[in-house]
């Protein structure tokens, strides 16, 4: 077989240059075959002021950029990992599709394209891309090969995320006391252990789980690699009424781990995952007031999340920026409304004497965002790229707190696999300014705790 033939062809629908405006360099030495009714598609969203409106520019320059230095278009233009992009001005799919299948629709156009490059290429495997999975039905249907387009997944395995805690069992920790230094820290007791050789060293800042009939869990502070020594410390006891944050005591233990790391001065980034109810808005709201208006460590506090609605969109919103933003708030002002009690009848005056802001997530590139306590609220609504423009944003003396449930993802075409906080909680789980808690409890309210569980 020819080098010709084994290379493929791929089709690309107009949502993976949306979603990946990188899209065409990752299909090492494969031809890319765009239909013209991608380009007409991306030239009507190209002039918002969006992330999508910007991607389809950024694409759309860069397609320039590959057409200009072709000699001849007919004869595809050269892509970085070696094969040729081609340009189908769709000419010849007059009645090539059934007749159930209009070609006044885009995607059924797209189809009969790569229909025609099925015929016009018996031995080469054409393959039709696209994150649109109805598009993907429809073409297997007519006995075409489809993919999903997964060059944007930023985790592969999800059981690879870190819990943030790692639990021992009986034996393993009798093995490991044996060789155990105890010696007086700020609080509690500081405990180095040698690591058994058949088990990974625990992260920075996560949790070591004790067995016992009451639950214990230590702090890691110290990784020695070499010779597999650990620094153990007790974490501090917030399930306590007089440990109280803002009112706020941990009722359980990932909560008190949780409001650990939120406490911890010296974490520059923490993320918070659990499930609905879980406690996630009320312990950072609680320990960003604490941080801010008690101990003076951050001079405000900013809350934004991504505007994306659950159900049937509402359209416009009237109103100032912070007007529009407060209905998509509500996480946010209802748990206010709780640690401030009466106070908080006027929301709007509670945001301004509580040094709180609500920010919209457009307004973030550009901004530096310095001695901020930044709470990222529905986090897993983010893109990769609108988690590293908020990260990036961060100065000298802040903090971002980034909270998310990977079961409850709005955004389209974003998965668990591709979203912005499955994303952070990989990239920054063994550095050592950062620190990450799963909470697998939901404490809202006992229907809630069973609806998580049976729905």
């Amino acid at each position: 077989m020819t080098e010709e033939l084994q290379r493929k062809i791929f089709v690309l629908d107009t949502n993976v240059l949306i979603h990946d405006p990188n899209a065409l360099s990752r299909f090492d030495e494969h031809d890319v075959v765009l239909p013209i009714v991608v380009v007409e598609e991306m030239d009507k969203v190209k002039r918002g002021v969006d992330e999508l409106s910007r991607n389809v520019r950024d694409v759309s320059r860069y397609l320039d950029e590959l057409s200009e230095q072709a000699e001849d278009l007919s004869k595809g233009c050269l892509l970085p990992g070696g094969g040729r992009l081609f340009f189908e001005m769709t000419h010849r799919i007059a009645g090539i599709l059934p007749e159930s299948l209009n070609l006044s629709s885009n995607d059924n156009r797209i189809i009969a394209v790569t229909m025609l490059l099925k015929q016009d290429n018996p031995k080469r495997e054409v393959v039709l891309v696209s994150k649109d999975i109805n598009l993907r039905i429809k073409a297997r249907a007519l006995g075409l090969a489809t993919e999903d387009y997964r060059s944007d997944k930023v985790v592969e395995d999800l059981d690879i995320l870190t819990s943030g805690q790692l639990s021992l069992d009986d034996k393993t920790w009798e093995a490991m006391s044996d060789k155990l230094e105890v010696s007086p820290a700020e609080h509690g007791n500081n405990y180095q252990v040698t690591w058994p050789e058949d088990m990974n060293l625990p992260y920075l800042s996560s949790f070591v789980l004790l067995p016992g009939e009451h639950e214990v869990a230590l702090r890691c502070f110290t990784v020695n690699e070499e010779n597999r020594r650990v620094d153990l410390r007790d974490i501090y006891p917030y399930r306590t009424d007089r440990h109280a944050i803002w009112g706020v005591q941990a009722r359980n233990l990932e909560q008190n781990m949780a409001m650990n790391l939120l406490m911890d001065a010296n974490l520059d980034l923490v993320s918070i995952l659990g499930l609905a109810g879980s406690g996630k808005t009320l312990l950072a709201l609680a320990c960003g007031l604490h941080q801010t208006l008690d101990v003076g460590l951050y001079d405000r506090i900013l809350v934004t999340r991504a505007t994306v609605p659950m159900g049937q969109d509402i359209g416009f919103l009237p109103g100032t920026e912070k007007e529009k933003l407060e209905p998509w708030m509500g996480a946010i002002t209802d748990n206010l409304s709780f640690l401030l009690g009466e106070e908080a009848s006027d929301i709007s005056s509670v945001l301004g004497q509580n040094r709180i802001e609500i920010v919209a997530l457009s307004f973030a590139r550009g901004r530096t965002f310095t001695r901020t306590w930044l709470i990222v609220d529905e986090a897993q609504n983010l893109t990769p790229h609108q988690m590293k423009t908020l990260v990036t944003r961060m100065g000298e003396g802040s903090k971002i707190i980034i909270l998310g449930n990977n079961a409850q993802i709005d955004t389209p075409y974003l998965t668990a696999h591709t979203n912005g906080l499955s994303m952070v909680t990989q990239r920054f789980s063994d550095w050592e300014w950062s620190g990450h808690i799963v909470l697998k409890a939901s404490e809202r309210s006992r229907l809630a705790a069973h609806a998580t569980q049976v729905l």
